[in-house]
């Protein structure tokens, strides 16, 4: 295994200032410099419909979820970081209490998310006076729609997702959800409540579908990954659908975006670029988020230090190893390199480059970024084979599982049934257990593919109920979180499966200012 170090350098804390009440009232005062609003961007000018759609590139949550793996079993008690409080809080699915500027946290994506709903919304009271005459005004302005309701359907259901209970058909309508936000704020201070996790969602969908209805790339030359064009909003339908349990959508939409040709939708790290690459932890990041690469459906920038070295906390040598080591082939796993030391005892896979904007040229202060994928065919292709497993569609699971593991594995190693059974210890010929194999082998996949990228939280979230309806013993297949408190593992915690803090707190002004229902403790 490759292993790289860094050097630390100093990192600073950004400041928000909001142009909306709504901040007040949901989020409190928080700032944003102005470089913060630079978001890579070449759009064609759109005539009287530009500055609409030059505030929607603010639409875009710069804040980081990834801050989520700190709360799952990706990560253990890392020795030789840099361990701030609210890293600790968050480790110990405690309330965070720190600054509400410190990125990558809760209260950080809070408020972030919903100033980006705010400016989308924004846009679309914007359209509703803006004239357009022509047929090609009229195509523009249905196309800078579109990205607003899009961008605040994603941040919506973001939200939903972090600070509510997973969507359940049983208990949506009477679960908290967050408030969905469908206006500016004309008024100071105006009253808020939170929908029912059905209601989010039942808007989310709305908004999501008439987005991509309306998708016009033809807006987005030279800059498309940076917008919400097609192929990303596609992918955002595929995993709403996978998250509501609506596998038959999921799959619908999975397939309007992969088609017939899903392998082009996935990375070839069996090729001689990405091998090559490897080797770096420059290049191999700079080539695995290129807007060139068509893996790379949306790119998003975040202002993050979760993918420094020096911070937070991060997989145990061990975890990294066992994981990668766990499959059925004696081939490597080529997703385990490039990897580097975190602190004394932690990996750490290199994925996104690690960048720092400075103030002003000659300034010491700044924020350190990095450009994240959104979405990805990758997880498009595993969304669909989750729901070809839940519908009892196996061979085309199967195949889509062999697309991904043909540009995984060195060798390119060709992946069946009775590999599988093997794998699991279950008898070459029997095939009763069909469901459950595929469905565990998906899920390994998916936590290699996402290692320290932010969803296996949500993974964790949603995926006891899926596994009880499958019928698999908890014991082979459980939701459950324990994290040592020290490097010799004599002191732990644990996240049941059931535990209320699976729903993480409502920001503390959200509660005592806005009026807001805190989630039950």
């Amino acid at each position: 295994m490759k292993k790289f170090d860094y050097s630390p350098m100093k990192l600073y804390s950004n400041k928000y200032i909001s142009h909306f009440t709504l901040l007040i009232i949901l989020l409190t005062s928080v700032s944003c410099d102005d470089y913060l609003d630079e978001i890579p961007d070449n759009r064609v000018a759109l005539d009287n419909l530009d500055k609409a759609s030059q505030l929607l590139t603010n639409a875009y949550p710069v804040a980081s979820y990834a801050f989520t793996d700190w709360m799952t079993d990706d990560v253990n008690f890392t020795r030789g970081t840099s361990l701030r409080t609210e890293y600790e809080q968050i480790y110990s699915w405690e309330e965070v209490t720190v600054d509400p500027n410190n990125q990558d946290t809760p209260v950080f994506y809070w408020y972030n998310a919903y100033e980006s709903v705010a400016h989308a919304n924004e846009v679309l009271v914007a359209l509703e006076t803006l004239p357009a005459k022509t047929e090609d005004e009229l195509a523009r302005k249905s196309a800078v729609e579109s990205e607003a309701l899009l961008t605040r359907a994603y941040a919506h259901f973001m939200l939903v997702n972090l600070f509510a209970k997973h969507y359940d058909a049983e208990s949506a309508k009477s679960d908290m959800g967050i408030p969905y936000v469908e206006e500016p704020e004309t008024v100071f201070l105006k009253t808020y409540t939170r929908n029912s996790v059905e209601e989010v969602y039942d808007k989310i969908e709305r908004d999501m579908l008439k987005g991509i209805e309306q998708v016009n790339e033809s807006l987005f030359e030279n800059s498309g990954k940076y917008h919400f064009n097609r192929n990303a909003a596609l992918a955002f339908a595929s995993r709403f659908y996978l998250f509501k349990g609506d596998y038959v959508k999921c799959e619908e939409y999975s397939n309007k975006l992969l088609g017939s040709s899903a392998t082009s939708f996935v990375r070839d790290f069996n090729s001689e670029e990405y091998r090559n690459a490897s080797s770096s932890i420059d290049d191999y990041p700079r080539l695995y988020s290129s807007p060139d690469e068509k893996a790379n459906l949306l790119l998003i920038r975040k202002i993050s230090n979760f993918h420094r070295t020096f911070e937070s906390y991060g997989p145990t040598e061990e975890l990294y190893g066992d994981l990668f080591n766990n499959r059925p082939f004696t081939n490597t796993d080529q997703r385990e390199n490039p990897a580097f030391v975190k602190g004394d005892n932690a990996l750490f896979p290199v994925r996104y480059e690690s960048l720092f904007e400075r103030s002003s040229i000659n300034s010491s202060f700044g924020l350190p970024y990095h450009i994240a994928i959104g979405f990805r065919g990758e997880e498009v292709l595993l969304n669909r084979a989750e729901s070809y497993v839940l519908q009892g569609k196996f061979s085309l699971a199967l195949a889509d599982l062999q697309t991904l593991v043909k540009k995984r594995y060195l060798g390119r190693p060709d992946l069946d049934m009775e590999t599988l059974r093997s794998f699991y210890g279950v008898p070459t010929s029997d095939s009763s257990l069909d469901r459950i194999l595929l469905f565990l082998y998906v899920q390994l996949e998916r936590r290699k593919e996402f290692i320290m990228q932010g969803i296996r939280w949500f993974e964790l979230k949603r995926l006891t109920k899926v596994r009880d309806l499958i019928g698999i013993n908890p014991q082979f297949f459980s939701t459950t979180v324990t994290h040592d408190l020290n490097i010799d593992g004599s002191a732990t915690i644990t996240l049941e499966e059931d535990d209320l803090r699976k729903v993480i707190l409502l920001p503390a002004s959200a509660v005592d200012v806005g009026g807001l229902k805190q989630n039950e403790r």
